[in-house]
Formats: structure tokens, C-alpha cells, sequence
């Protein structure tokens, strides 16, 4: 079926979008609207205040069929007069032009050529991409401009792109997104996304292809996926995989994820709705004590499967993991008989 048979012709269910050309409910992802528009840029500057280790982000798509319950990018859809529930997971904006705008953009002279970051918002590489195929033209807009890019993923769709990412003349990470070591757990709270065994399987193609992959494996839920027996597992299985790094940090619930993730975790693990409610009272991040502590666990577990930092690593870290710490003021110290709940 064509996509223009798919277009949704009652303007009541359409949503004001700026740039809109049409939205289409193809039935190969059903319950889900796309926004096909055109884009006037491609290039989104990260504010100056900000503590982010990049000045530069593209993002094909705004809204994310993944679905992760924990997903701080929520928020962002409400800016669209859409909720950062079940809209930001079934209302997807596509920026059918990017590509050539960013063509444009890259080939100003005021151009510097500063470090650009995919992922941030949206995954690049979600199923969508599949039926848009936009990154290929991305890849080459950066790579032809002589950008350096990042791209974070949970999507095995990379694997199609990756000799366009080894051949690049740019400096280029990729990193793969995985906290979860059991199915089950990670198909709940990430119902969207590929299975644990398919991420792996990506690390290992873009070993094989001869680029370095750092693995981001975040968030780590605390009393579901802090344990040492889980973190085992998972950085066992990351290590097999071929995978050069592997970096781990706490949840953090920010408005649009924290009502979103404490809906889940009432409906699915209900006993531990009031210690969550005790150790992220304060805010949007997990304690410090208890940052430390699984620091210290994460150390430990890295140093036992052979991790070594490659040179470089930590601005990479910097760059995905979009540090709590360093992007607001922490919390007080909890009192002396927190830590117990850890």
C-alpha cells in the first residue's frame, strides 16, 4: 500500500504542526501517526548555559516509538501541545528534508565544523527509519563536510549504515544503548526497542567493522537492575560482545518521565512505589551516596571483565550520558539511614 493511500484526511486528526505535509497511519506500525514535515533547519543549538559536552545536535524525528518508560525526552513533546505519554510514543514528527537541509547548513562559511551529536532526543535509528531512510544522508552531509559526529542507538538498523560510518573521513563514535540484562524486564520497561540479544549482536557488527563502541548502559534501576548478579551478567555478555567501553549511571526522573515511570512502576512492581518515592523525594536524581555507591560497583565489575578506558572515552561518556550531576544543583545529603534502602 502506497503512503499517500495512508493519509489521514479528516483534518480534525490532524495535529498544527509547523512545515506539515501530510500525516499517515501506515499499518505496519499500528496506533501510530506519522507528521511528515519540512524542516527549515537541521542544526538545533544547545543553549549556552548548558552543561552539555557538545554545542550541536540533529534529530530526524521528534517523539520515539521505543517507547522507554524512563525517557527524559518526554517533556519535549508538549511543546508540540502534546502529552509526553502516549503522544510522545505514537505521534512521531518525521523531518522528511533533513538531509538537505543539513547539506545546507553544513556548507556555510560560518560553519566551524564543532562536534554534532545524534540520539539526544529521539533514536536515529528507530524502526521508522527503516521506511524513511534519512541517515544515510545525514552520514553523508557530516562525513562530506568534515563534521565529527556522534551517534548513540538502541536500533540494529545501524548495522546498514556502518560501512558509510567506517568509511567517514570525520572522527566518529557510536555508542549502543543497554542496561538490561533479562528480557522480560527490559521488554516491559522498554517495550518499543529490540531485544537485549539484538543490541549485542549490533555491538559485535560494529566491532567487526572496525569501530570502536562504547556501550551505555543506563539507566540502572535501583533494587530491579543495581545488583552485582544482574551487572554481571549484563557487562559479561557487553565485553563478549566486542565492545571497547561500557558506561553505567542511575535512573533520573524528570518531569514527563517521572509521572510516565512511576505509572509503570505502580502497575508492575507496586512494593517498590514508596522506596522510590523516599530516595528521588528531593528531585530528579538519585542521591549521591547512592551514585557512589553504585559507582563503586560499576568500578569493580569493569575492572573484573577487562575494561580498559581507551583514550578519549571520557568526552564520549560526557557526550551520552548527559550527566545529572552536572546538569543541576544535587540534592541535599539524605540522612544517616538512607543508605540502608540501597
Amino acid at each position: 500500500m502506497r503512503w499517500q493511500q495512508q493519509k489521514i484526511d479528516d483534518d480534525a486528526a490532524l495535529v498544527p504542526i509547523k512545515g506539515l505535509i501530510r500525516s499517515v497511519r501506515p499499518p505496519e506500525f499500528e496506533g501510530v501517526t506519522f507528521h511528515e514535515v519540512l524542516c527549515k533547519s537541521a542544526l538545533n543549538k544547545v543553549p549556552g548555559q548548558s552543561s552539555m559536552p557538545f554545542a550541536w545536535t540533529v534529530n530526524p524525528t521528534r517523539g520515539c516509538l521505543h517507547r522507554c518508560v524512563y525517557c527524559f525526552a518526554r517533556k519535549t513533546h508538549e511543546y508540540l501541545d502534546l502529552n509526553a505519554g502516549r503522544d510522545f510514543d505514537t505521534q512521531i514528527v518525521v523531518k522528511t528534508n533533513i538531509a538537505e537541509v543539513l547539506r545546507a547548513e553544513l556548507a556555510r562559511p560560518s560553519w566551524r565544523h564543532e562536534h554534532v551529536a545524534l540520539g539526544t532526543n529521539s533514536d536515529p535509528y528507530m524502526r521508522a527509519e527503516g521506511r524513511y531512510q534519512l541517515m544515510p544522508g545525514i552520514i553523508g552531509a557530516l562525513a562530506d563536510s568534515g563534521t565529527p559526529f556522534s551517534i548513540l542507538t538502541k536500533g540494529p538498523l545501524l548495522k546498514r549504515d556502518l560501512p558509510l560510518l567506517a568509511e567517514a573521513p570525520v572522527p566518529v563514535e557510536v555508542g549502543v544503548s543497554l542496561a538490561f540484562a533479562d528480557d522480560d524486564l527490559q521488554q516491559s520497561v522498554e517495550p518499543g526497542t529490540p531485544r537485549p540479544a539484538a543490541r549485542l549482536a549490533l555491538i559485535r557488527s560494529i566491532a567487526e567493522a572496525g569501530l570502536d563502541c562504547t556501550v551505555l548502559a543506563m539507566p540502572v534501576l535501583p533494587w530491579l537492575t543495581d545488583s552485582v548478579e544482574h551487572l554481571d551478567e549484563l557487562f559479561a555478555g557487553i565485553k563478549a560482545a566486542g565492545a571497547r567501553w561500557v558506561s553505567a549511571g542511575a535512573l533520573h526522573l524528570r518531569p514527563g518521565a517521572r509521572e510516565w515511570f512511576l505509572a509503570w512502576l505502580r502497575r508492575e512492581h507496586p512494593a517498590l512505589l514508596p522506596r522510590y518515592l523516599e530516595l528521588y523525594g528531593r528531585g530528579a536524581y538519585a542521591p549521591k551516596d547512592y551514585r557512589e555507591w553504585l559507582g563503586a560497583r560499576v568500578d569493580h565489575l569493569r575492572r573484573r571483565h577487562g575494561f580498559v578506558r581507551p583514550t578519549g572515552v571520557a568526552a564520549q561518556e560526557d557526550r551520552w550520558q548527559r550527566s545529572p550531576a552536572q546538569q543541576a544543583p544535587m540534592p541535599a545529603t539524605p540522612s544517616a539511614t538512607q543508605p540502608a534502602l540501597f
